[in-house]
């Protein structure tokens, strides 16, 4: 069909298309009705809407301006309905303050979303089970879980699994007989690997201060740390307990560790109270007197007043490990016991060590 002039016009160029108004009005317009527009299928209308769906680059474009155009909204929910699924994963955490779990969730959103899920948010208190928030992932219609600075008791995974919905534990080891997947840095290696540096610096009254008892990650990370001077037949390091994960509680472990010489922090926010407790009210200087090491390497870590040694935590790597098994799992291409996968962690010297 030829291309009208407007008749407000005057110079008498023809302007492209437009798609006509329907007669259902904006707001109210159906997929069919834009397809219909179009000339397209139906599906090729949700594939446009669908992040990371096969379609092409131009077709996409031309779908989303014409339902602009035409006011057309996808309603997620009646789709989710009539396939049985939401494309909604909950992001289950505990820990917001520790600098590592927000850059944890921008990674994990940003990654969950370009392979087409939708992300919903919900915390608990930190030291508590995350089965206080199935009730309200299932009124959301949520298909799986990710649970990170938390924990799932057996009860709670078995029945939110036993429905049908995939849950994977991240940065969190599964307890006993959870039949959780997990996707986790190697905590015990990297243990090692702290170990092993404080010992070529000929550090020999070393320290680790541990975070919550109730965590995987600082069981583990103590786990590494004191094998490696077992193994060696050394005495075993000095163990404080923080009580926490934060800068006030690495602080004050730090004022109780006496003429320690190797500091090993159960994470980054721990070492950096910790090294503020040092250089500034026991007067030790850093690396000369004590060296510190912390892991995660949390932005701050880097930050020149602080400069402090850590073990990388590989996130990107975890977070891409997840979204492929969750979509495995949801695609009930994966099936039987449940996945383990551990990642190594990246020793970055720095100032502190």
């Amino acid at each position: 069909m030829a291309a009208r002039t407007p008749p407000d016009d005057p110079g008498g160029e023809a302007s492209p298309p437009r798609p006509a108004a329907p007669s259902l009005g904006m707001g109210a317009v159906t997929a069919r009705e834009l397809a219909r527009q179009l000339g397209v299928s139906q599906s090729m209308v949700s594939r446009a809407f669908s992040p990371g769906a096969s379609i092409a680059p131009e077709m996409r474009a031309r779908v989303l301006a014409a339902a602009e155009a035409l006011g057309y909204r996808p309603n997620i929910i009646a789709a989710s309905l009539s396939r049985r699924r939401s494309s909604i994963v909950g992001l289950v955490m505990g820990e917001l303050a520790n600098p590592f779990y927000p850059v944890v969730l921008e990674q994990l959103s940003q990654a969950l979303q370009a392979a087409g899920f939708q992300t919903l948010l919900f915390t608990v208190p930190p030291g508590q089970e995350a089965d206080a928030a199935l009730p309200m992932l299932r009124q959301y219609h949520v298909d799986a879980v990710v649970v990170t600075s938390a924990s799932l008791s057996s009860a709670g995974a078995a029945h939110w699994l036993g429905d049908g919905r995939a849950a994977v534990l991240f940065n969190r080891a599964a307890a006993g007989d959870t039949p959780l997947d997990s996707i986790a840095c190697d905590n015990v290696a990297g243990g090692r690997m702290a170990a092993e540096a404080l010992l070529r610096r000929g550090r020999r009254r070393p320290a680790f201060v541990a975070g919550r008892a109730d965590t995987s990650t600082s069981r583990e990370r103590e786990e590494g740390f004191f094998a490696a001077f077992a193994e060696r037949g050394l005495p075993p390091p000095l163990r404080v307990e923080a009580g926490g994960y934060s800068y006030g509680a690495g602080h004050r472990a730090a004022l109780g560790l006496g003429e320690a010489d190797g500091l090993f922090f159960a994470n980054d926010i721990l070492a950096l109270g910790g090294l503020d407790a040092l250089r500034h009210v026991l007067g030790r200087r850093v690396p000369r007197d004590v060296s510190v090491i912390g892991f995660d390497d949390i932005p701050m870590a880097a930050w020149p007043a602080y400069d402090l040694a850590t073990l990388r935590q590989p996130v990107a790597e975890m977070v891409a490990a997840t979204v492929t098994l969750l979509r495995a799992r949801l695609s009930g291409a994966e099936g039987g016991a449940a996945y383990s996968e551990r990642l190594p962690a990246v020793l970055v010297e720095r100032g502190s060590l």
